[in-house]
């Protein structure tokens, strides 16, 4: 009669051999998930403590499915990496910059702390620490590698080379409470100001005036574009002959890493594709604008280099950051202007019309990271309480 097939998964009975300084062998037949039974072994000083040993490897066997891969439970972190990074571009479906964004935050936050690990070492409580560790530091750099970490693993799951996600179980990230900046009108025009004085030469450092700076900011201020939009409008995105004059805001400007920078033919989201109309500060800006471009061509950017080519969107942060400097106005960014834009029309007409204006597929994102509360409650309540606990004359 025929020895039982054992099923997959599952192990027979248990031998013994003696080992080397008096300590021994357990051994056992274990059928893989590949259907083939192979002769698995431990050694311990005892009887018991090696078929305990035995026991642990074979469960330890069973949680794992081969793949197609070379990778196993027991390789090293870095070849997950890499493995990783070379599905990323198989698929193909994420853009060359968020692509770059994960490469560099994996070896830039994840790696130095997990590059001497095996997959089979790396556990919910190793985890949940080093993020901890992290978001001390940094709750950005945490969620970053929070990102990076979970794909990764997620991708080993999913190739059945671990059975379970640890980054599913680690704690949540709390981000430290903040409030929006914006702002005030006094402060724009001191803004304005400063780069007034400082485009019309009067200023005897500094970058050298390049004449856009000031109508990169109205456009800004007048449309709420993030800086990349700004950069990426074109002649033909432009009406400013119509009742009201207008902007399409219909591309962004993109700089890859190790490639030029140049304008890519739609905005950060579908929604973000919207034609805004211009207040009067703004068309003034962009008609001495046009008037200034030498390309008649209806692809002309409407801010660019003195060749015709793309800005970047670091020159314009820099050369910002050192007028303000010049002025002492600090904590000044592109980004500042759209919460400046996102306040102000949510004071005056509300938050549904400031998201659309931004772009927004969601009101909740306007609220919590673009509008600066007021402090200041509806004053109707003095009155109210005067008419309640005014003194008897």
């Amino acid at each position: 009669m025929s020895r039982q097939r054992l099923a997959i998964g599952t192990f027979g009975e248990i031998g013994h051999l003696p080992a080397a300084g008096g300590r021994v062998v357990a051994r056992a037949r274990y059928r893989g998930w590949d259907g083939k039974t192979r002769l698995v072994q431990a050694t311990g000083p005892t009887r018991k403590a090696a078929e305990r040993a035995l026991k642990a490897k074979l469960s330890e066997r069973s949680l794992f499915q081969p793949s197609s891969s070379k990778l196993t439970a027991d390789s090293p972190f870095p070849e997950l990496v890499a493995y990783w990074l070379e599905d990323l571009d198989l698929e193909g479906r994420l853009s060359k910059r968020t692509r770059q964004l994960y490469e560099s935050n994996m070896h830039r936050l994840v790696l130095p702390a997990f590059e001497s690990l095996t997959l089979r070492e790396i556990g919910v409580a190793r985890c949940d620490n080093f993020l901890k560790q992290l978001a001390k530091q940094s709750y950005n750099r945490a969620k970053q590698a929070r990102v990076a970490l979970r794909l990764a693993l997620g991708l080993a799951v999913r190739h059945e080379v671990l059975a379970r996600n640890p980054m599913d179980h680690v704690s949540r990230l709390h981000r430290p409470a903040s409030t929006p900046s914006a702002l005030t009108p006094a402060e724009v025009n001191a803004v304005r100001a400063a780069i007034a004085y400082w485009e019309a030469g009067r200023s005897s450092s500094g970058p050298k005036p390049d004449g856009q700076l000031g109508a990169i900011v109205e456009v800004m201020l007048g449309t709420s574009a993030r800086i990349g939009e700004v950069l990426a409008i074109r002649r033909r995105d432009i009406d400013i002959t119509g009742a009201p004059p207008s902007i399409r805001i219909a591309g962004t400007i993109i700089s890859n890493r190790g490639e030029p920078t140049v304008r890519q033919d739609h905005p950060k989201t579908a929604k973000s594709r919207r034609t805004v109309a211009l207040p009067s500060f703004t068309a003034e800006a962009v008609r001495r604008r046009l008037a200034k471009l030498e390309d008649p061509s209806l692809d002309a950017l409407l801010f660019c280099s003195r060749e015709g080519k793309p800005l970047t969107t670091n020159h314009v942060r820099l050369q910002l950051r050192r007028v303000m400097d010049l002025a002492g106005i600090t904590g000044v960014t592109p980004h500042m202007f759209r919460r400046t834009v996102a306040t102000a029309i949510n004071a005056q007409a509300g938050v549904d019309l400031a998201a659309e204006l931004l772009g927004h597929t969601d009101p909740k994102i306007t609220i919590a990271h673009y509008i600066r509360r007021n402090e200041m409650v509806n004053p109707a309540t003095a009155e109210m309480l005067e008419r309640a606990f005014a003194k008897d004359a």
